[in-house]
């Protein structure tokens, strides 16, 4: 027996688990030199954005108050602005988070009377109260704007010919959900939603179009940005951030579009002038560095986790092998004991809090009761190795994370240990 294969015995993988990873690894090591190719250009992409603003030392110190003048702060939306190729950004700790990032867009950029249109089918379950389809003060229903959608096909593609019959002269804004959240379709690429946006703008060329970005940062060598999307929204406690940002999240795109954020952020009047830095500059310079290679790893991971249990015969999407666009990995086990097991094993892999055992609980803005799995240094990233599940069917765990490849390996060998352990799978299947 190797050290290594020592190390992860006394860290609870039994012989059977960890060569069953090993053999499944032995056929991925092509798909990983593809994917340390797009870290590589991404590292380089923001590399040359952050040369190119002329980052300095002074740039990484904050601001207190009022924050006026922070030349950290503006050198980094203009860094965002050149990595996502869009005219401005807004990128800010006072963003709490994704879902706040995606309702700071939508609210700034429409009017009473105006109408939102999902073309991809339902939103992430947190949009729902922001839209008004599940009542919610403040939603944008309460200020009479309405909200249509048009499902995708069974195939998970988009329903053309409907979306064009769905689109009316009150149409102001589309938003496009990049990632699948908790459903099983499949997740879209840049080029699929560049082809989306082309269909929209040539019905209708005055229409937004709002990408919302999360878990899909530097999986591709492209972004939203560069293929017309009008908005490109996301969190920095996801891919951008690297695993150091603490809180904080982006919106990239047209100047208008942005500065209409920023207003609603703030004050009128005030905009993107106020909003003091504090200490976090250095974490978001720093952790935007890293998130190209933070995202190869947490890529593997996702990559690894589906070949894993596609084998024993569980349903994953995406599958083994096909083209990857986000970080996340659905498995459908079909029970709740079995998510509920698979998150055990996430969270006693973690470097914080593995002696604790995770629960489905209530959670704030979801429909049903929700398991997350997450020792993080940063409360909440899902970056970093993490899976989280609603306890309803069809009992799908949603895995994403890793700052690290070895770290996200080692979890998932995990969740496996956690399942055998459980007897929801027969250790047999394991051996060749």
């Amino acid at each position: 027996m190797s050290e290594i294969e020592r190390q992860y015995q006394e860290m609870g993988i039994d012989d059977d688990v960890y060569a069953y990873g090993k053999r499944i690894l032995q056929d991925l090591e092509e798909r990983f030199r593809d994917i340390d190719e797009i870290a590589e250009y991404n590292q380089l992409k923001v590399l040359k954005a952050m040369q190119e603003c002329q980052v300095s030392e002074a740039c990484l110190l904050g601001t207190s108050g009022y924050g006026y003048n922070d030349l950290g702060r503006e050198t980094l939306e203009a860094v965002y602005a050149k990595v996502f190729h869009t005219e401005d950004a807004l990128v800010r700790p006072q963003i709490t988070c994704g879902t706040h990032a995606l309702a700071l867009a939508l609210m700034s950029n429409l009017r009473p009377g105006d109408e939102l249109l999902s073309p991809v089918g339902k939103p992430y379950d947190t949009l729902e109260e922001v839209i008004g389809i599940r009542p919610s003060k403040g939603s944008l229903a309460e200020y009479g704007i309405t909200y249509r959608q048009v499902d995708l096909l069974e195939d998970g593609s988009f329903d053309y010919e409907s979306i064009r019959k769905a689109i009316t002269d009150r149409t102001r804004l589309v938003t496009i959900q990049r990632s699948k959240g908790y459903q099983t379709r499949p997740t879209f690429s840049v080029k699929q939603i560049g082809e989306l946006i082309s269909f929209v703008k040539e019905i209708r060329p005055d229409i937004l179009c709002m990408t919302d970005n999360c878990y899909g940062e530097f999986v591709e060598t492209i972004e939203p940005g560069d293929v017309g999307a009008d908005m490109v929204v996301g969190s920095l406690i996801k891919n951008p951030g690297g695993g150091l940002a603490p809180v904080g999240g982006y919106i990239a795109g047209k100047k208008e579009c942005v500065e209409n954020a920023a207003y609603r952020l703030t004050s009128p009047g005030l905009g993107k002038e106020v909003g003091a830095s504090l200490d976090v500059l250095k974490s978001f310079y720093q952790g935007l560095f890293l998130a190209p290679t933070v995202t190869a790893a947490a890529l593997k991971g996702a990559i690894f986790a589906a070949n894993l249990y596609e084998r024993l015969e569980f349903a994953v999407i995406p599958d083994g092998r096909e083209s990857r666009h986000d970080i996340i990995q659905a498995v459908t086990f079909g029970s709740p004991e079995a998510v509920i097991a698979f998150c055990h094993g996430i969270q006693a892999a973690a470097p914080v809090d593995s002696h604790v055992t995770p629960e489905p609980w209530d959670m704030p803005g979801y429909d049903a009761q929700v398991i997350m799995a997450a020792g993080a240094f940063v409360s909440g990233s899902s970056i970093e190795l993490s899976a989280d599940a609603p306890i309803k069917p069809p009992y799908a765990v949603y895995f994403q994370g890793g700052l690290t490849w070895p770290h996200a390996k080692f979890g998932i060998l995990k969740s496996l240990q956690a399942l055998v352990n459980a007897g929801l799978v027969d250790k047999s299947r394991l051996r060749p």
